[in-house]
C-alpha cells in the first residue's frame, strides 16, 4: 500500500514537472512595452455598429426614458437579461428601429408574440419581443424600413401579466447564420444615441 502512495505521488510530480516546462515554453499572452496589446480600428468599430443608427422602437418614447436593463438577473437568479426593455401603455406601436427584412415571426413561452428582423447585410438582426399582436399584414420576408409598423406593445410571454413593454435585442451575425443565431450585443447604447466606438 506504501509502495502505491510513493508511486502515485512520483507520478504526480513527473506530470506537473513536464506541464511546468510547457508553460514555459508557451509565449507570454500579456502585453509587453515591446508587444502591445492590439488596438480596435475604425474599420474594427464601423463593422461592429449596426448598419444604420438605431431609431426607438417604441412610438412616443424618449430616448431619455428608456434605462440600461442589460446583465439584470432574471428567473431568481438563473440567468440574465439580454436586451433593452422599453415600457410603454398596452397597445402602443410597435415600429422598425432599423431597415431589413423580416426573417421571422415566431411565438414562444419566454418571447410571446415576437418578430425577427435581419439587416440588408445580415450583420444584424434586431428582436421584438412580447408584442400584444403584430401590424396589419406584417409577414416574413416583408422588406421594412426604420419606423415602419411591427406590431403593438403588450404582455405574452413571460413579460408577467400587465407588466406592459417591449423587449428589444439585438444579435451580430453572419450572413450564413440563421435568424435564431448569433452573438447577442446589448442595444442600449444604439437606442440611447451612444453608439460603442462613436
Amino acid at each position: 500500500m506504501r509502495r502505491l502512495g510513493v508511486g502515485l505521488l512520483v507520478a504526480v510530480l513527473i506530470v506537473l514537472g513536464v506541464w511546468i516546462a510547457a508553460l514555459k515554453l508557451l509565449p507570454d499572452a500579456a502585453p509587453t512595452r515591446d508587444r502591445p496589446a492590439p488596438q480596435a480600428t475604425a474599420e474594427d468599430a464601423a463593422a461592429e455598429a449596426p448598419e444604420s443608427p438605431l431609431a426607438l422602437p417604441v412610438a412616443g418614447i424618449a430616448r431619455a426614458a428608456i434605462a440600461d436593463s442589460w446583465g439584470d438577473p432574471r428567473e431568481n437568479g438563473l440567468r440574465e437579461h439580454h436586451g433593452t426593455d422599453i415600457l410603454a401603455p398596452a397597445g402602443t406601436p410597435v415600429i422598425a428601429a432599423a431597415p431589413g427584412t423580416v426573417e421571422k415571426l415566431w411565438s414562444s413561452a419566454a418571447g410571446g408574440t415576437t418578430v425577427y428582423v435581419r439587416s440588408p447585410q445580415k450583420r444584424w438582426t434586431y428582436y421584438y419581443a412580447h408584442l400584444s399582436g403584430y401590424a396589419p399584414g406584417l409577414h416574413e420576408g416583408q422588406v421594412v424600413r426604420t419606423g415602419d409598423p411591427i406590431g403593438f406593445v403588450g404582455d405574452t410571454g413571460n413579460a408577467g401579466a400587465g407588466n406592459y413593454h417591449l423587449h428589444f435585442g439585438l444579435t451580430r451575425t453572419t450572413p450564413e447564420q440563421h435568424w435564431y443565431e448569433g452573438r447577442d450585443v446589448d442595444p442600449y447604447p444604439y437606442l440611447a444615441g451612444k453608439p460603442a466606438g462613436r
